[in-house]
This record gives C-alpha cells, sequence and structure tokens, in this order.
C-alpha cells in the first residue's frame, strides 16, 4: 500500500501531466551557445539569458582555467569561515566600482541573494511591497521574512500608493524587477523612487535582466533611469546572464553590507562560490563595460525581431530588451507550438503557469549578441508558418 507522501506525489505529478504543466529537461552537450546540441542534432537556440554572449567567451574560459590552476577548484569554506579569496574580494570591488555604490557582496544565486537581503531587512510588524510580477525569488522572500505581504498590480503605481497610505509600518520595503524576466518591460523605477522617499521607505530592484544589457556601459536599469544609489539603497544582480558565469551579489552603502555580512543566512551558512569563478567573472564584467558593440547588435537584432513580428500580426508583449515574449495563452498549443519549433530546429521554451499567470503561457523568445540577421530571419519565416 502506498504512503501518503507517495499517493500526493503520484496525483500531483498525474494533475500536472493532464494539464500540460509537466516539465521536462533536455541533455545539452558542449558549451552555451546560440548553437545547442541534442542528441547529436544542432538546434538555434533562443532561450538563453547569455545576453551579450560571454559564456563561451575565450578570454572568460582562460580565465576560469588559470583562477582554477591558481585558487583550485572549490572555495573550501563559507566566506566567513576561510573561503572569502582575494578574487571574491576583487570581483566585489569592481561590482561595487560598476554600480557605483561603495561596497558589494558576493552570493552564491540570486535566489540566495534575494532571500538573504529581504529576511536580514524586514521582519514581523514590518512591510514590503512586491509587483505582482516579480520574480519568484522576490515573492518567496517577502513571505519568509514574516513581514506584513503587499502586492500590487503589475507596474501600476496608483496601486502601490494605495497601499502605502494604508500601511503604518515603520520599516516598508518596495521591491521590483528591474526588467520582468517573462514580460520583458522596465519598471517604473522613477516612481517607485519618489514613493519610496515619501513615505520614508526603501526601494530594492533585482536587476538581473537589466545588467549588462541597459543603460551606459550596461549598468542596468536604475542607471538607465538616472537614478542614484539614494534613491534605490538595494540593488541585487546576477552573474550568470549578461555576464556569462554564476552567481549573484548586493550592492550598496558601506552600512548594509556590513550589516548583511552579519545577519543573511544565506550568505553566513553556505560554501562560498568558486574563487576561479569570480576570476571569469572579472574578465566578462570589463568585456560587457569595454565592447559596447554588443549592447548594440543586441539592440538592432531586437529591433528587426519586432519589426518583422509586428508585420506578421505576432502578439508579442510592449518590450524593447531581449525578451520578447510570444503570448499564445492555452497550455497545451504553446506546448504544441514549441515542440514543432524543435522539430525544425529551433530551441524555443513554453513558459506556462505558476511561472506566468493563468492563460498567458507563452514562447520566451530571447537574443544574444551572438546571434546573427538571419537568424532572427530564420526564426519569423518559421513563425510565419506555425502561426
Amino acid at each position: 500500500m502506498p504512503t501518503p507522501f507517495e499517493t500526493a506525489i503520484a496525483q500531483s505529478l498525474r494533475l500536472r501531466w493532464e494539464q500540460h504543466l509537466y516539465r521536462s529537461r533536455r541533455v545539452i552537450a558542449g558549451p552555451q551557445n546560440t548553437r545547442l546540441t541534442i542528441g547529436n542534432k544542432e538546434y538555434l537556440s533562443f532561450c538563453s539569458n547569455d545576453y551579450l554572449g560571454l559564456a563561451n567567451h575565450p578570454e572568460v574560459i582562460k580565465a576560469l582555467q588559470k583562477g582554477a590552476q591558481q585558487y583550485g577548484v572549490g572555495s573550501g569554506a563559507a566566506h566567513l569561515i576561510c573561503g572569502h579569496s582575494a578574487a571574491h574580494h576583487a570581483l566585489e570591488e569592481e561590482l561595487a566600482e560598476f554600480t557605483g555604490r561603495p561596497r558589494a557582496l558576493l552570493f552564491s544565486t540570486g535566489y540566495m541573494a534575494n532571500l538573504g537581503a529581504i529576511a536580514a531587512l524586514l521582519g514581523e510588524g514590518d512591510a514590503v511591497f512586491e509587483d505582482r510580477l516579480n520574480h519568484a525569488s522576490l515573492i518567496d522572500a517577502g513571505l519568509y521574512s514574516g513581514a506584513r505581504f503587499y502586492r500590487y498590480r503589475h507596474g501600476d503605481t496608483q496601486s502601490l500608493i494605495e497601499l502605502l497610505n494604508k500601511c503604518n509600518a515603520t520599516k516598508k520595503l518596495i521591491v521590483t524587477d528591474g526588467v520582468f524576466s517573462m514580460d520583458g518591460g522596465i519598471a517604473p523605477l522613477p516612481a517607485l523612487a519618489s514613493f519610496a522617499r515619501d513615505h520614508n521607505a526603501w526601494l530594492m530592484v533585482d536587476d538581473a535582466h537589466g545588467l549588462g544589457v541597459i543603460g551606459e556601459e550596461g549598468r542596468g536599469t536604475v542607471d538607465y533611469h538616472g537614478l542614484s544609489a539614494k534613491d534605490v539603497p538595494v540593488l541585487m544582480g546576477t552573474l550568470g546572464k549578461a555576464f556569462g558565469s554564476f552567481g549573484a551579489f548586493i550592492s550598496g552603502e558601506e552600512n548594509l553590507i556590513e550589516f548583511l555580512i552579519q545577519e543573511a543566512r544565506t550568505y553566513i551558512y553556505t560554501t562560498a562560490l568558486p574563487p576561479a569563478i569570480a576570476e571569469a567573472t572579472r574578465v566578462s564584467l570589463h568585456l560587457a563595460q569595454q565592447e559596447q558593440w554588443r549592447r548594440e547588435k543586441l539592440g538592432s537584432l531586437v529591433s528587426l525581431f519586432r519589426r518583422g513580428a509586428g508585420e506578421l500580426g505576432l502578439p508579442l508583449t510592449d518590450s524593447a530588451t531581449p525578451i520578447q515574449p510570444l503570448i499564445i495563452g492555452d497550455n497545451a498549443k504553446t506546448l504544441h507550438v514549441s515542440q514543432q519549433l524543435f522539430d525544425h530546429g529551433f530551441l524555443i521554451s513554453a513558459i506556462r503557469p505558476p511561472t506566468v499567470p493563468v492563460n498567458s503561457a507563452r514562447l520566451r523568445i530571447t537574443f544574444s549578441a551572438s546571434h546573427e540577421v538571419q537568424d532572427v530571419e530564420r526564426l519569423l519565416s518559421q513563425l510565419e508558418k506555425l502561426l
């Protein structure tokens, strides 16, 4: 007789399958690139977050290899024990300078950075205000913190104001993605910063999909909007997207970083990321800043796709970023189109609830500076045939 756990697990899996929500993995052979090998067949990929094409850059690979020779593979311990290397420290200093803040603090993942920062800053009796389309890590962090949790309508500043006016908590934190990962839209940061000032609150921005891509030298959505560290006291960035490596960081004032070192449990109680990764990221960070042509090419490819999609009448969101969702709605149809594309040599993921709202299943099409014009034209031609 099955145990209650076995019964519940089997029922959950069956329900996901019946609702066309079952998730599956594909095994990739070889490095991350616009061409990926799956089962001895090459596919043209439009679903990676490697926006600048740095994940397989020879200089970044060389830095990783050199870092491994110098520091070994594993860091061996948490940062506060004996795992904080000179490579980590140098990267933190360079990330602080890049984001225009006094300090930066490395975390192993973006999820851990968000969870650690929000849970350290807030507790019972405090309040957190989040956009309804925030990344799951931000939502989970807000719930985990124990603070009173408010969610305002996506991009709706009036909705946020109404919630702020009703709240009498002493500590209030407004949290938003800089670029929304499933829609590609940019958050209205100037308005959010203004509301934060008016209500004696702080604003935290998760700029995972903005840093490296948007703003001068890729400094992200905060720079794009001309805001300062005072406007956005807490900035989170990831290193595994535009920078092509791995990890995440929080940047801010001296006291904020020192506070997180003392209080952020996801920083204190976990092994530091490999120093060689930090060395590789230092190179990719430099390349991202200096090689403006990558952002320019990326922008031109996005514009080309949007013009072509418009001519075909494809239902895109209002996004000027490398994230170009094609909304289909029905889960089964979205899966079917994704599979048809796969059968014709294209890799584009079908994104379904709960990652996105119900009835908004989509193909999440993303672009990289490693794509070429003919790649975009091939994709548009195939979409025209299928849709």
